[in-house]
C-alpha cells in the first residue's frame, strides 16, 4: 500500500520510493507515504481560486451543514478506523475513541456554531464607536474571510482529531484546507479524506491532504495563507523561518511541559485526592501518553508527596502493557521505534534529578507481543526531592507514558514550579479550597493556554486534563507556541480578517443587516 495525495482535483501518487509507515506493535511495515512530485504553489493555488470562491459564495449556516455531512460520514465508516488506528498507531479502544470520536465531534460542535451563526456570511462585533460630536460619523468592527488558503501540518499523535479540528475552523470561516498529516500515521487520515471525497460532500479546493514531505507548500505560501503546525519546537522554529518572508498567518501548538497541582486541602483520605491520583494514572495509560497537553508534572504539597507517590505507582504497577488488540491491555506502543527511543533518552535525562518509582525503561514482559520489536515503554513514575533546583524536569518532554511527583512548600511555591514550564498548554488544580483556587488559578493563567479546577462540586464530572474542548481555546505561551485554536467561534479568528470600517450611521446599518452580529 502507498498512500496518496489527493490535490488538484485529483488522487496522485508521489514519484519516489517514499518512507515506510508500521505497526507499532509488530513493528511490521504496513505501506509507504511519498509526495514527491506534487507541486505545492499548484495545490495552494487550486485551493485559493477554486476551493476560495466556492467556500466564500457560501453562508455560515451552508458551511455548517458540510461540516455535519462530514461528520456523519465519518461516523458511518468509523469501525475501519477503528482498526487502522490500532495497526498504525497503537492505540487502544479507548486511545482511537479520544482521536476518531474527538474529531467527530469537533466537527458537530462547529457544525452547530454555523446553523446558529446564521444565512450571513460576514461578522460584525456588538457596538458603534462614535466617532463625531454630531454622531454623523462613526465605525463598526466586520470579520470577512481571508482570500487565502490554510496550510494544516499535523502531528503523530492525534492524524484525526488533529486534522480535524483545523478544517472545522477553516470551512466555517470560508478558507480552503490543505491538511498535510505526520507521515508516521498518515493512513488515518488519508482513509477519512478518501472517504469525504468518494461522498462528494465538499467542494472541489475546499479540502485538499497531501501525504507524504511538504517542503514545497510551505515555501509556496502568500501573506494572505495561514499555516497552522502542531509538532515540536524545533520544526516549528524551522518553519517560522521559512515562512518568514512571506509572512501568513502562523500559529503553532509546540512542546509543553504541562502540570497539575494538587492543593494542600486535599489529605490521602480526600476524595479530591483519589480524583487527582485517577486523573496521574490516565496521563501514564491513555495513548501511551502521548498527548501534547499531558501531565508532565504533579506538583504536591510536601505533606502528602510520598503518599501521593506511592498511590500512583501502585495504580501503575496493575496497567497491562501490550498489543491494543488485546482487551485487557490499557497501554499500547508508542508511534514507532524512534518515538520510543526518544523516551527512553527522556527517561534517563529526569533521572538524574528524580528518582524512578515505577517502570524507567523497556517493559520486561507485555501482552501479546515481542517488548524489544514493539514500541513499548513501560508507564514511568518518577519523584524529584528538590524541584526548585532541578532543571530537567521542567525542560523535558518525555513524550510517553512518563510524570514526576515534585513536593511543594505554598500554593505560591506551586505557582512559581509550574511556571517553570516556561509557557504550556494545560493545568489541573485539585483542591477545595476557595482561596487555593483562587490563587492559584490567577497565579498560573498567565503561563497556561487552559487551566481546570477540580473541586468537590465537579467530581468526576469533568472531560479531562488532557481532553481539549473544541468550546474552549487550545494552546499556549512561551514554550507552548504561542499559538491559539478552536474556542468556539474564536477559532475563526486565524482565517477571517477584522476591520474597522468608518462611516455614517445609516450606511454602517445596512453593512450590520447584511452581516450577523457575534464576539469573535
Amino acid at each position: 500500500m502507498k498512500l496518496e495525495s489527493y490535490v488538484v482535483g485529483r488522487w496522485v501518487a508521489g514519484e519516489g520510493e517514499g518512507r515506510p509507515f508500521v505497526d507499532p506493535t509488530t513493528g511490521e511495515e504496513l505501506g509507504r507515504i511519498d509526495a514527491t512530485g506534487i507541486d505545492g504553489a499548484a495545490v495552494l493555488d487550486h485551493a485559493r481560486s477554486v476551493g476560495g470562491p466556492a467556500l466564500a459564495g457560501l453562508s455560515f449556516a451552508e458551511r455548517g451543514a458540510i461540516l455535519k455531512v462530514i461528520a456523519d460520514t465519518l461516523t458511518a465508516n468509523r469501525d475501519a478506523y477503528g482498526e487502522i488506528a490500532r495497526k498504525n498507531s497503537g492505540n487502544t479502544v479507548r486511545d482511537a475513541a479520544v482521536d476518531i470520536d474527538g474529531g467527530i465531534a469537533t466537527l458537530k460542535v462547529y457544525a452547530r456554531l454555523g446553523q446558529s451563526l446564521g444565512e450571513a456570511k460576514t461578522i460584525v462585533e456588538p457596538g458603534t464607536e462614535q466617532l463625531s460630536r454630531a454622531g454623523t460619523f462613526a465605525a463598526r468592527h466586520i470579520w470577512t474571510s481571508r482570500p487565502g488558503a490554510a496550510l494544516q501540518i499535523n502531528a503523530f499523535n492525534f492524524p484525526s482529531w488533529g486534522m480535524w479540528e483545523k478544517v472545522a475552523t477553516a470551512l466555517l470561516a470560508g478558507v480552503p484546507s490543505v491538511a498535510k498529516p505526520a507521515s508516521a500515521t498518515a493512513w488515518l487520515s488519508y482513509q477519512m479524506v478518501a472517504d469525504v471525497i468518494a461522498a462528494g460532500v465538499v467542494p472541489d479546493g475546499a479540502l485538499q491532504i497531501v501525504c507524504g514531505g511538504g517542503q514545497s507548500l510551505v515555501s509556496a505560501l502568500t501573506p494572505f495563507d495561514s499555516l497552522a503546525f502542531t509538532g515540536s519546537a524545533a520544526t516549528g522554529a524551522t518553519l517560522r523561518a521559512d515562512a518568514a518572508e512571506a509572512q501568513p498567518r502562523i500559529t503553532i501548538e509546540a512542546d509543553s511541559i504541562n502540570a497539575t497541582i494538587l492543593g494542600p486541602d486535599a489529605g490521602p483520605d480526600s476524595e479530591i485526592f483519589a480524583l487527582a491520583v485517577r486523573e496521574v494514572v490516565g496521563a501514564l495509560s491513555v495513548k501511551a501518553g502521548q498527548l501534547c497537553t499531558n501531565i508532565r508534572r504533579v506538583l504536591v504539597p510536601a505533606a502528602h508527596a510520598e503518599a501521593f507517590r506511592d498511590a500512583v505507582a501502585a495504580k501503575v504497577a496493575a496497567l497491562t502493557v501490550g498489543n491494543p488488540a488485546d482487551q485487557s491491555v490499557r497501554v499500547g506502543p508508542l508511534v514507532d521505534l524512534g518515538q520510543r527511543q526518544a523516551a527512553l533518552d527522556g527517561i534517563e535525562a529526569l533521572s538524574r534529578e528524580a528518582a524512578v518509582v515505577a517502570g524507567g525503561g523497556i517493559p520486561n514482559a507485555v501482552v501479546g507481543a515481542d517488548p524489544e520489536t514493539g514500541a513499548f515503554v513501560a508507564p514511568t513514575l518518577l519523584y524529584c526531592a528538590d524541584p526548585a533546583a532541578a532543571r530537567a524536569v521542567h525542560e523535558i518532554e518525555v513524550f510517553g507514558p512518563c510524570a514526576t511527583v515534585m513536593p511543594y512548600e505554598s500554593v505560591s511555591d506551586a505557582v512559581a514550579l509550574a511556571a517553570r514550564g516556561s509557557g504550556s498548554l494545560a493545568l489541573s488544580l485539585f483542591s477545595d479550597d476557595a482561596a487555593v483556587k483562587r490563587t492559584a488559578v490567577l497565579g498560573v493563567a498567565p503561563y497556561h493556554g487552559r487551566v481546570m479546577s477540580v473541586d468537590g462540586e465537579v467530581g468526576r464530572d469533568h472531560t479531562g486534563h488532557s481532553i481539549v474542548m473544541p468550546q474552549c481555546v487550545h494552546g499556549g505561551p512561551g514554550r507552548a507556541g504561542g499559538g491559539e485554536e478552536l474556542g468556539g467561534a474564536r477559532g475563526l479568528r486565524l482565517h477571517m480578517q477584522r476591520t474597522a470600517v468608518q462611516g455614517g450611521p445609516g450606511f454602517l446599518g445596512e453593512l450590520a443587516a447584511d452581516a450577523v452580529e457575534a464576539t469573535l
